[in-house]
């Protein structure tokens, strides 16, 4: 099975929850890689990917030293359309796309993360969502406790049911740490508004999204 893992906004956290996902799956039995579509503010290496595979407890991949894993580097750190302009270039989707069915035919899942959140441009005629919506595969949806989170939470559930982009579930994490009566009362109205509209999306919290707390609360996810 494949996964689009993508969030509300930057710095949600989803690069540390698609590693610990991976890494759940992985103490399971389960075969599994990560991919990042593209990725800014690095050279060289995807970080974000580095940060995957310690999560994983898993070596750096060939498929990652040749670029399968992360199809595109961007010096500087932007949305990515803006990144691949200032470096002469654009952001093909189908280059993303032949990465993700290469690791399709070696994984039997592939955890694939996004940039940003939903309405992200990939290039000034792509946005995220629609590439999204191409590749036919379930969105895990990165939220939070705070502050903002549920408006942008709930405006990206209405873009996913606007585009008929099925939603496996939402990973709610505990960081940064908000005051408890705001998380408290997000996680409410957010889990109101799933089962209002995604009713079969499942709900996983990470108590605190770091690399050490590899202790997933997913009860019924990926079985």
């Amino acid at each position: 099975m494949n996964y689009i893992v993508t969030a509300i906004d930057t710095d949600a956290g989803k690069t540390i929850v698609t590693g610990l996902l991976a890494k759940y799956m992985l103490d399971k039995g389960d075969d599994v890689i990560t991919m990042k579509m593209a990725q800014t503010g690095c050279v060289e290496r995807s970080e974000d990917i580095e940060m995957h595979r310690k999560i994983m407890d898993m070596p750096w991949q060939d498929l990652d030293e040749d670029g399968t894993s992360c199809p595109y580097l961007f010096p500087f750190p932007a949305s990515p359309h803006l990144s691949a302009q200032m470096v002469d270039t654009e952001i093909n989707p189908a280059k993303i796309k032949t990465a993700y069915q290469k690791l399709q035919k070696q994984y039997s899942n592939v955890l694939l993360e996004g940039v940003g959140g939903l309405m992200v441009p990939l290039n000034p005629k792509t946005l995220l969502v629609d590439f999204i919506k191409e590749l036919n595969a379930p969105v895990i949806l990165v939220t939070s406790g705070r502050l903002g989170s549920i408006n942008h939470t709930l405006l990206s559930l209405e873009v996913l049911k606007s585009k008929g982009i099925p939603l496996y579930g939402i990973i709610y994490n505990h960081y940064p740490v908000s005051d408890p009566s705001i998380t408290k009362d997000s996680a409410k109205i957010i889990k109101q508004h799933l089962l209002r509209y995604y009713p079969d999306a499942l709900w996983g919290e990470v108590p605190e999204l770091n690399t050490s707390n590899k202790d997933l609360q997913l009860e019924n996810w990926f079985v």
